[in-house]
Formats: C-alpha cells, sequence, structure tokens
C-alpha cells in the first residue's frame, strides 16, 4: 500500500473536464453565508462530475480568496451561475423536470438511506444556510426533502459535510453515467 504521487494519479484536466459527461445533478445553495463552505461545494462538485451550481442569495461568488482556498481550482471546471432569488431558480428547474430535493430535517422527510431515483430523472439537491437552514418557503416547493440520519447529541452537520454525504449517495445511484 504504497502512497501514490500526485502526478501517478490519473484525472481530468479542466478542459476535459467541461467536455465530460456530467451526473444528471445540480446544487442550489440556498444563502450559505461562508465562503469556505461554498468552495468545498465546488470541490465535491468537481469530484463527482455535478452539472451545475447554482449560487443564490447571500451565497458567496467567485472570485473569492476564501473560495478559492477551500475549491483548489473547481471554480474554473465545475459550471456555476448567480441569482438573487431561490425560488426562481427552483421553479426553472422544476419546469425542466428536475426533481427537487432539500435537504433539510422536517416532519415527514425521506431518509438518505431510503432516497431511491428509480428513473435516473435529473435532480436537484437544494442546501440551506448554516443557521437557518433552506427556507420555509423553498422547502414548500420541493419534490421532497431528504434527512440525513443523526445519533449523536447535535442536531446537524455542516452544510459542506452534509453536501459530500448527500453527492456521495446520489452519485453511487448515477455511477453507470460516468463509467
Amino acid at each position: 500500500m504504497r502512497k501514490l504521487k500526485i502526478f501517478e494519479i490519473e484525472r481530468l484536466d479542466t478542459d476535459s473536464f467541461k467536455q465530460a459527461e456530467k451526473l444528471p445533478v445540480v446544487l442550489v445553495l440556498d444563502n450559505i453565508r461562508s465562503a469556505h463552505n461554498v468552495g468545498s461545494f465546488f470541490r465535491t462538485a468537481d469530484a463527482f462530475r455535478v452539472a451545475h451550481i447554482y449560487l443564490c442569495g447571500i451565497t458567496a461568488q467567485p472570485p473569492s480568496n476564501e473560495i478559492r482556498k477551500t475549491a483548489l481550482g473547481a471554480t474554473e471546471s465545475v459550471d456555476w451561475s448567480y441569482h438573487e432569488s431561490t425560488q426562481d431558480v427552483v421553479e426553472s428547474l422544476k419546469q425542466k423536470r428536475f426533481i427537487m430535493a432539500g435537504i433539510e430535517q422536517v416532519d415527514n422527510p425521506v431518509m438518505l438511506e431510503d432516497y431511491k431515483n428509480e428513473n435516473n430523472q435529473p435532480i436537484a439537491l437544494v442546501f440551506g444556510n448554516e443557521v437557518k437552514g433552506v427556507q420555509q418557503s423553498v422547502l414548500y416547493q420541493c419534490d421532497i426533502v431528504i434527512e440525513i440520519p443523526q445519533y449523536g447529541t447535535k442536531h446537524s452537520l455542516n452544510v459542506s459535510v452534509s453536501g459530500g454525504i448527500v453527492i456521495w449517495e446520489v452519485f453511487k445511484q448515477f455511477r453507470n453515467v460516468l463509467d
């Protein structure tokens, strides 16, 4: 078990990434206040070839030194756009036949381990503010709300950690798209 050198790890360059097949998955970041969390979403989106990130409301946008520190160049590879209104983005994606999935704790969630995308339908994952979560008005627009089960004393995970967990679980269902 010899640790690989960076040059031994086969990765796409930015131009190849832009041309490569993407997952039918987009991220909607609803008022994420930490630019470091935004950068982490970019890096995770790059790792799993997420199609697009929608930055909404107060969510930080590139160029930003804080985003750059955690994204490590992923703002150059992952397609993104900024929108003032999360609700408008959600409505637009619904019209394009995306499943709208809020990631939140609600009274009637779909637990992450139970979520199945039977028809490989495009999905938009909506992540919310670190303190307030996904806006209630946005949750009302969602088709489902997915919750990550937790068994400790805390009520939530860091939003970018939640992103990594959910994106990985969704990626596993679409993995054949990239193989």
